[in-house]
């Protein structure tokens, strides 16, 4: 593309989720009047293109998504590092699994029929305010420059490096898509922590199996703690967890899937310029307790797209509510000072409190008289020498964070 060219009304920088949502929401819209122009960048293949993805999210049944699905379950499953077995139906929501590849296609069929939209290839350098808008430049596949102005720019590159926090752990992670000679899996039931896994001295750590039939399923392990492992630790626990844990004797890896997630109690910019806006993690949208991300990437693409039809400033809205951030700065803060035992507390919490009850907390969607109760069964002592010491931690900014 030639410097300078003029591209329309928005530009979304980055093809995950969060650019991907906001590009159907904008092409999914009940448009009135003529369809906006709308280009989605996407970094050309190579190693700025992540590979496939798993992201999972509940809500109830019958979604937009639902056709795409990898798979769904009703019953979820915690098991404690004893063996203790926490099992529950959350009245009317699914637990839904959902492959980056299978949500792009999806994706793609919506925005072919959007004349406005169009998709770019380029590595992203600056996303900036220009006169009458925001300004987008990188280079082409080739090399060539690529320089984008629209009214609007989403933004949903990873901040390099992450805002200053108080508390910054990582949920690291590495996963096997199994297949099994013979039935080992329960495909009704998905285990959603499993911690009969060694814990580490600082943070904590769980197997998490999604099965898609009797012989297949997902097989990850987790870690919230301060740095990553390197290729033999993740194998070393995987091995350990599939066989020792799980008892399989006999299974093949068809697929490999692994990541970081930064848990912060960073503030993250919703809005970097007069024209530009962070959307996704870079937003915001992470769940700082549990890393969960898609459900909000939804409801902030929902209301950008809304805004912009009702002709107003597509500001994503907060992706958090400032209690739940702060119920989460606590937590990430006790498990960081190794003041709660992260095994035990979410062991208790799913024992204590209903399922459905406690998805809606995880997901920001509970009453403030909800919130209190279900802070009542932590470990309320510890939590409170928490509450208590926050307020003077200074904040600073975290060490880079790099994909594994």
């Amino acid at each position: 593309m030639r410097d300078g060219d003029i591209h329309g009304d928005i530009v979304i920088v980055g093809a995950g989720a969060a650019g991907l949502s906001l590009a159907y929401r904008l092409c999914a819209q009940p448009w009135d009047a003529p369809s906006p122009q709308v280009t989605l960048v996407d970094a050309p293949p190579g190693p700025l293109r992540p590979p496939e993805r798993t992201w999972c999210y509940w809500e109830p049944p019958g979604g937009e998504f639902d056709e795409v699905l990898t798979a769904s379950w009703e019953r979820l499953r915690v098991r404690g590092p004893d063996g203790e077995t926490v099992q529950g139906q959350p009245a009317g929501l699914r637990y839904k699994m959902l492959r980056s590849g299978d949500f792009e296609a999806f994706v793609a069929r919506r925005t072919g029929r959007c004349p406005g939209f169009r998709q770019v290839a380029a590595a992203v350098h600056t996303v900036t305010d220009a006169p009458g808008g925001a300004e987008v430049r990188g280079t082409g596949p080739a090399g060539e420059p690529v320089v984008l102005r629209a009214r609007w720019a989403f933004d949903s590159r990873p901040p390099r490096p992450l805002p200053p926090a108080r508390t910054t752990l990582l949920q690291h992670f590495r996963g096997w898509f199994i297949r099994t000679p013979l039935p080992r899996f329960d495909p009704a039931v998905a285990d959603l922590m499993d911690f009969r896994t060694p814990q580490p001295p600082r943070g904590l750590s769980f197997g998490y199996v999604l099965p898609s039939g009797p012989c297949e399923a997902l097989v990850e392990y987790t870690e919230f703690s301060p740095a990553v492992l390197d290729d033999t630790g993740y194998d070393r626990a995987l091995t350990h967890y599939a066989r020792q844990v799980l008892g399989l004797d006999r299974f093949e890896v068809t697929a490999v899937e692994q990541g970081v997630i930064p848990m912060t109690d960073a503030r993250f910019p919703r809005r970097t310029g007069a024209a530009v806006f962070r959307i996704g993690t870079a937003g915001g949208a992470t769940r700082p307790s549990t890393g969960y991300t898609f459900a909000t990437v939804q409801r902030q693409s929902r209301a950008a797209a809304e805004a912009w039809r009702r002709g107003r400033p597509p500001v994503p809205p907060r992706p958090h509510r400032p209690r739940a951030r702060a119920m989460d700065a606590v937590l990430l803060r006790a498990l960081a000072a190794g003041r709660v035992d992260g095994a035990a507390f979410f062991t208790g919490l799913f024992r204590q409190v209903p399922m459905e009850r406690l998805l809606r907390f995880l997901d920001g969607r509970t009453r403030a008289a909800e919130d209190f109760a279900i802070g009542l069964r932590t470990p309320v002592p510890a939590m409170l020498r928490t509450v208590a010491e926050l307020p003077w931690l200074r904040r600073h900014t975290p060490a880079p964070v790099e994909a594994v």
